[in-house]
Order: structure tokens, then sequence, then C-alpha cells
């Protein structure tokens, strides 16, 4: 009965907030997951692989492995699928075995979660991070700002930061000047 007020709902709902993904030991984010088609990276990550393993089979694989390459230079991502469980590995080109997530730092963690969200095969109208830089190493907000510039050409971004590296890096590479605070 009401056709705009359904499609404001629709728009409204295709919005997605990235506030915090939980990294700590007990985190389903660094736990084997039931392994289902996600196209969209939930809003606290805990589908981390099977977000990530989507991405390889409908989404812009080759994408996602540049972007691990261009944070972790000769890193490799996978995403190991025993049974119906999805785990997530980065194989580093410094040691002799990949790491699961359980091993992996923090920041590690929460820079995979915001590849699932910016790589997305549906992208958002609306994305909205909340300091993504959190916990992430220094070293990685250039190519975090690399990935941003490019999902905005598909979305609409909010992002709030407290880091100047982060917000330069982006006004640089899209000509956006930010609004600070």
């Amino acid at each position: 009965r009401f056709p705009q007020l359904s499609a404001l709902r629709q728009e409204i709902l295709n919005w997605r907030f990235y506030h915090q993904f939980r990294s700590d030991a007990d985190s389903p984010i660094r736990h084997p997951q039931v392994g289902v088609r996600t196209p969209i990276l939930s809003h606290d990550g805990h589908d981390l692989a099977a977000a990530l393993q989507t991405i390889i089979e409908i989404g812009n694989g080759p994408a996602l492995h540049r972007a691990v390459a261009r944070a972790f230079p000769g890193g490799e991502l996978t995403i190991e699928g025993g049974g119906a469980r999805f785990s997530v590995w980065l194989r580093l080109p410094e040691f002799k075995r990949s790491f699961d997530a359980r091993e992996l730092s923090d920041g590690t963690v929460r820079y995979l979660c915001l590849l699932a969200a910016l790589l997305s095969p549906r992208p958002p109208t609306v994305l909205a991070l909340n300091e993504p830089e959190t916990s992430v190493h220094p070293d990685l907000l250039e190519p975090l700002a690399e990935l941003i510039v490019s999902a905005a050409e598909a979305s609409q971004f909010w992002i709030t930061t407290h880091s100047s590296i982060l917000a330069d890096a982006i006004q640089r590479l899209s000509g956006v000047e930010p609004v600070r605070l």
C-alpha cells in the first residue's frame, strides 16, 4: 500500500555499519565457521571465513588476493573447509607454515574483516566504518585507504577515524577533503 515507504525501508536495510570486530581468543571470527554462501559480512564479522570464500568464488577473488599480497608482501590467504566448516589461514613467506585465524594478531584479523566488508560481492549503498584503524598495524593503513577509495566507487562511505595517516591517505587517493573535528 505504501511503495515509497517500502522502497525507503529496502534502501535503509541495504546500509551496513561496522563498528567493531571482536578479536579476542574466544571470538567466532577466530574459529571454524559453517561454510555457507555469504555475500555480505555480518556486522560483527562472525562469518569471516564464509564471506572471504564467497568473495573468492563469486566476487572479486583476484582483488582479495592482491589486497592480501599488498598488505602482507608474499602473503597468501586460504580458506580451508574440513567438512561443513571453513577456517581462515594466512601463509607468510618468512615462515615455513600457514597460520590459522586463532594465531593471527588482532589487527590482522580485523584487517581481514575489513577486506571482506570492502570487497563484498553485494556492495551496500551506504557503508559506515567506525575507527577501522583500531589495532591495525600502521603499515596496513595505506593499503586500507586504497581499498576504501576503490570501494567508494560503488558505495557512499561514512568513516570516523582518529588516524590522520588513514584520513590523509584517503584524501590523497580520492581528492575528498575530510571533515576534521
